[in-house]
């Protein structure tokens, strides 16, 4: 189908839509949740056959928790005609959808992504048309079809929610210039052509999450190793959350390993296989060293296996030491698979100081980990860390909000504000594919001060 047949049919679509009430339009919401939620085991299947990324298993339980989390949170949520009050001032706001909002995939994590950014969108009575990645396009339509029967049973138009059959940059290009906003989860070239298309676009930068763990509170170490492990190897390291190095006081670096090795971990010591995970682990392309697609999504065995290594059963991480920071390790990089560094240092600055460079290297703007007692420590650290999510004695894997246990709002989506070249510094939620009226009237009793009275 063309792209301007699509956005016929969104459009058209959108004006069904257009008098629903709140209640209807969440029922709308919940129904993309609950197929998604019901089918995680046979999206989860498709898109580890189809992108060779990720753990079957963990992808069911990330589409369960994502979709619970999301209609959670915005189930009690008004979006449809007057949303808020201000009385004191006399403006009342009301509701609007932005329109046709397109919506580009990553090859991480397609099916999650489409049912968080359709509920998001639909939320606001908008239409969404899918660019999958290539690799994906299988599972997304499978995904899409899903979703598409499921709204037209409860009378809704199926065309709220279409995708792109026969992916490609020009169609992609083509879509990004004609909808009304553009949501990028993808890549850095295609989130810069988001920006680039002349619409409104939301877009995501890189992870590369640095955890700290503050000196003198071994009481954290059990949380830090435990939690650090879980998120790790979640999805076999493919989401932006996973932490990627740790920094550690030198003198605690030993008793902080030996927690990991007890939670899972193998720490790997001998040099010449540490020289060897380097090298294999990043290529060199156009200038810059990125992460080999051969060891994306590959679980902690199978990495173990590529790179020779003799490894307990059933290990669910590998660890190695930095050198240094960015400017001379490549460690300190992302790592899409379960592979951790660990940095020491002698005072907290420095711990602080290196993180920096690896953030403004790879990752500026999305997430960073601190465990600690000492809230001079947190300070420093919420102060100093270019981030939009700095995290408090939890892992990373809470940045997306996809838990009851945090006051962030569910995301498929990390905003990483201008740190990340992106337009929002936070986790994109259904607010920011909302149109607003604010209906403003003159206040009552109201008085015009004077210019002494504003000066002081």
């Amino acid at each position: 189908m063309e792209i301007r047949e699509m956005i016929r049919r969104a459009k058209v679509a959108i004006d069904a839509v257009e008098g629903y009430s709140q209640e209807q339009i969440d029922n709308v919401v919940k129904t993309v949740a609950k197929t998604t939620y019901d089918n995680a085991e046979l999206l989860s299947k498709e898109a580890v056959a189809d992108t060779k990324f990720g753990d079957v298993q963990q992808k069911i339980r990330k589409h369960q928790n994502i979709m619970l989390g999301h209609w959670g949170y915005l189930k009690d949520k008004k979006s449809v005609g007057p949303i808020e009050y201000d009385f004191e001032n006399e403006v009342t706001i009301y509701a609007k959808p932005m329109g046709v909002i397109g919506c580009i995939m990553p090859v991480t994590g397609p099916t999650v992504t489409i049912a968080g950014n359709a509920m998001c969108a639909l939320k606001c009575r908008n239409a969404i048309i899918v660019a999958p990645h290539p690799r994906a396009k299988n599972v997304t339509k499978i995904c899409v079809d899903l979703l598409r029967d499921a709204i037209g049973k409860i009378g809704a138009p199926a065309d709220l929610i279409q995708f792109i059959e026969d992916p490609s940059i020009e169609k992609t290009q083509e879509m990004m210039a004609l909808v009304d906003a553009v949501v990028a989860t993808g890549g850095p070239n295609m989130v810069t052509a988001a920006y680039s298309s002349g619409k409104p676009s939301f877009g995501v930068g890189p992870g590369n999450v640095q955890t700290i763990i503050d000196k003198g509170c071994p009481e954290r170490y059990q949380d830090f190793a435990s939690g650090t492990i879980i998120n790790r190897m979640y999805d076999n390291g493919v989401p932006c959350t996973g932490e990627q190095c740790m920094h550690l006081p030198v003198e605690e670096v030993d008793a902080i390993l030996d927690v990991f090795v007890k939670n899972g971990a193998y720490v790997v010591k001998d040099e010449n296989k540490v020289n060897l995970i380097r090298k294999e682990l990043f290529v060199e392309a156009d200038g810059a060293f990125k992460v080999n697609l051969k060891y994306v999504g590959q679980n902690a065995m199978a990495l173990a296996k590529m790179f020779d290594l003799e490894v307990p059963e059933g290990t669910k991480v590998l660890i190695v030491p930095a050198k240094g920071n960015a400017n001379v390790e490549l460690f300190c990089k992302e790592k899409l698979c379960p592979v951790m560094a660990y940095l020491p240092y002698k005072v907290f600055e420095e711990a602080v100081d290196n993180a920096l460079v690896n953030l403004h290297k790879e990752g500026a703007g999305h997430t960073s980990c601190l465990f600690s007692n000492d809230q001079a420590h947190i300070d420093y650290f919420a102060r100093k860390v270019p981030v939009s999510r700095a995290l408090i004695n939890c892992s990373a894997l809470m940045a997306a909000g996809n838990s009851f246990l945090i006051g962030l709002n569910p995301t498929v989506s990390l905003g990483c504000g201008t740190w990340g070249g992106n337009t929002i510094s936070g986790n994109l939620n259904y607010q920011h594919l909302m149109n607003k009226t604010f209906v403003a009237s003159l206040i009552k009793g109201a008085t015009i001060p004077t210019p002494e009275e504003i000066w002081g």
